[in-house]
């Protein structure tokens, strides 16, 4: 009977240790890297063949994908703005590239340094392009001005601005590291966030040229022909024509053009995404030397997504899947399962919620309600309630006119984008039979009653959400207004 006792207390006291130690608050990375697609992932059957992201697909493996991960706004401030507040860019306010976030904004990094966490921030911050002052939230600040360089960058550490030799994220993953290094008794959160891929697509030297010799992958969409615009709105094809579609930078003798050939970009972009992935491995690296691997949740992300040659684009802003879809994944040892995927939708609204649930932080009362739902649950495997649906909402912008503003609602199977200002049509897509969205179905008659009733869906929601007073602000920065006309 007395051993008996003391086995039960002692279940007791390994039951008791082992629940402390599940709530004891756990360390975050998260890694932001910039316009790259949903699918230029190694262990993704649509990545090209050739494509090296080892230490992604390692996250994969040793953690979750997410596989059906969007943006509510496609576009790197405004994105960046709702993972930040976890609000739609109609909340936030920050609706454009050229102008810094309002003021009284709320960012979750916030919530999690006042309930202990040391936080920490490196890169791109690129909200407004003037200004790389320390942001609210971050004990530790290195950050640089809008787009920043690729080569030896500038970076505003503390108040203190100094320059670095070597290739942006290369420098970003280096002060990371030495940062994660030092000893500290609280938990820790570090927002890594790359310049990289992002346009003109600038790998590390060390891996310029490595693709050479990689086929190039031309997508069905990309022809200048009928069966692909027959249907779609007038816009989408003068799109082709503008700064950031594939007619522009395929150019005449004359055109005097600096963007280079398709393949050129095709190439240098999945460079910079395997320079990417080849930094990710050195932070895993470091969790694994430091003996924190099983405290710590890392998460990668892109921003936005990114066209690579589909409709003739090569850019983001539009409500086509290429668009808005990004990578997303989460490794917590412990309590994400090896190898889970999670097929439900997710935004980067979702990200604030869900890190400062997986650190155990309620948001505090009297902040900005946030419109995203922590996905934290999912990962875990549990069976929750979910959305059935997403909205997605982009803006107009004087600088980059070639894309009208747009509100679109997607489902598992179906899409309808609203386009505003422009004498067009809109676009109703059937992503089950169409996964490329070629055939715009708008006109279908059989499709009438479907289209009305995800209308009617998305302008209800907006209109609760108070998404439909659309600001008209000052023309900032630089106009890229020019466009070839068309052969």
């Amino acid at each position: 009977m007395k051993t008996r006792f003391h086995l039960l207390l002692a279940v007791a006291v390994c039951l008791g240790a082992a629940s402390f130690a599940a709530e004891k608050p756990r360390n975050i990375i998260f890694i932001l890297s910039d316009d790259h697609r949903w699918d230029w992932l190694g262990f993704m059957p649509e990545a090209p063949k050739f494509l090296e992201t080892p230490n992604l697909d390692r996250l994969a493996k040793e953690g979750a994908h997410l596989r059906n991960a969007f943006v509510s706004t496609s576009l790197c401030s405004p994105s960046r703005a709702s993972i930040l507040t976890g609000q739609y860019m109609h909340h936030h306010r920050v609706v454009d590239n050229q102008r810094p976030e309002p003021a009284g904004i709320r960012f979750f990094p916030e919530y999690l340094r006042a309930a202990g966490y040391e936080t920490a921030f490196f890169g791109k911050w690129h909200m407004g392009h003037d200004s790389d002052e320390p942001r609210k939230g971050f004990d530790h600040w290195a950050g640089f001005r809008g787009q920043g360089e690729y080569t030896d960058p500038t970076l505003n550490v503390n108040g203190t601005r100094r320059q670095f030799k070597g290739y942006s994220t290369d420098v970003l993953t280096d002060l990371a590291l030495e940062w994660l290094r030092e000893r500290r008794e609280k938990p820790f959160f570090v927002y890594l966030a790359f310049k990289a891929p992002h346009f003109p697509f600038e790998p590390a030297p060390r891996h310029r040229g490595r693709y050479d010799k990689a086929p190039v992958r031309y997508p069905p969409t990309m022809a200048n022909t009928e069966e692909n615009y027959v249907t779609q709105p007038h816009w989408v094809r003068e799109r082709r024509y503008g700064i950031h579609g594939v007619d522009h930078m395929e150019t005449g003798r004359f055109d005097n053009d600096p963007v280079p050939s398709f393949e050129e970009l095709f190439r240098r972009y999945s460079e910079a995404v395997h320079t990417i992935d080849e930094n990710v491995g050195r932070v895993l690296k470091q969790l694994d030397d430091a003996g924190l691997r099983d405290s710590t949740l890392v998460v990668y992300m892109g921003d936005n997504g990114f066209a690579l040659g589909e409709h003739g684009f090569y850019d983001k802003r539009d409500a086509f899947e290429t668009s808005i879809r990004v990578p997303l994944l989460a490794r917590a040892p412990g309590r994400i399962k090896p190898g889970t995927v999670v097929k439900q939708m997710v935004q980067n609204i979702d990200i604030a919620p869900t890190l400062l649930e997986a650190a155990g932080v309620a948001q505090p009362s009297k902040t900005p309600r946030m419109d995203g739902k922590s996905f934290w649950p999912l990962l875990q495997g549990r069976d929750v309630p979910w959305r059935d649906h997403i909205l997605y909402e982009y803006h107009w912008e004087w600088n980059f006119p070639a894309t009208p503003t747009t509100f679109a609602i997607r489902t598992d199977r179906w899409k309808y984008i609203y386009y505003h200002g422009l004498w067009d049509k809109d676009s109703f897509h059937d992503l089950q039979t169409d996964p490329l969205e070629r055939h715009n179905l708008i006109n279908v008659p059989s499709y009438q009653e479907q289209i009305a009733k995800l209308k009617k869906q998305l302008f209800d929601e907006l209109e609760k959400s108070g998404a439909l007073q659309m600001p008209v602000l000052r023309p900032e920065g630089e106009p890229l207004h020019d466009r070839k006309l068309s052969r």
